[in-house]
């Protein structure tokens, strides 16, 4: 198991250099997306409308942080469990998504497009989202307000922890 400093810009071309089990230390732009904010996306493309983010190269993270307190960047961010996403997640990869983070396995059609699109899903610890916004230097709503926590953030990360789960390889923590 290796440790691997990177930033998201490069996570895409890393990726085959990225193995279940490698421990990840990520730095660079990362997007909230859950649930309502997915539902909410897929509809927009369907519609023609611009998305909040541009899909090529973009980190997904599955977190709805908490409001923040006076003096942080963020409130409390930890990871949702991403198999409420897994309906979404091979479209998304085959649209240039490079990573996505959460908690938890994912479906088989998920690790297929995992392995077809050179991508990696990452896990970060649940329960510590308070230890998380330590590593979150900034944090700007940037699409579907109204959804509150769900709405989908633009996050940078600073050397924040995080465990490759399931690899371009074929490689999953979660069939171990």
């Amino acid at each position: 198991m290796a440790t691997i400093h990177c930033d998201t810009r490069e996570l895409k071309q890393l990726a085959g250099t990225i193995h279940a089990g490698d421990r990840i230390i990520l730095s660079g732009t990362v997007y909230t997306s859950r649930d309502a904010a997915h539902k909410r996306i897929f509809e927009w493309m369907e519609a023609g409308k611009a998305l909040p983010y541009d899909l090529k190269d973009a980190v997904i993270y599955y977190a709805g942080p908490t409001p923040t307190p006076q003096g942080l960047a963020i409130g409390s961010c930890g990871p949702t469990t991403s198999g409420r996403m897994d309906v979404y997640t091979p479209r998304l990869l085959d649209l240039g998504v490079a990573a996505t983070i959460g908690k938890g396995k994912r479906s088989p059609e998920v690790c297929a497009a995992i392995v077809r699109n050179r991508s990696v899903y990452l896990c970060a610890v649940g329960g510590a989202g308070a230890l998380a916004c330590e590593h979150i230097t900034a944090c700007e709503v940037i699409g579907f307000e109204d959804l509150g926590c769900e709405s989908v953030k633009r996050l940078t990360f600073q050397n924040f922890p995080l465990i490759a789960a399931i690899d371009c390889h074929g490689g999953n923590l979660f069939q171990k």
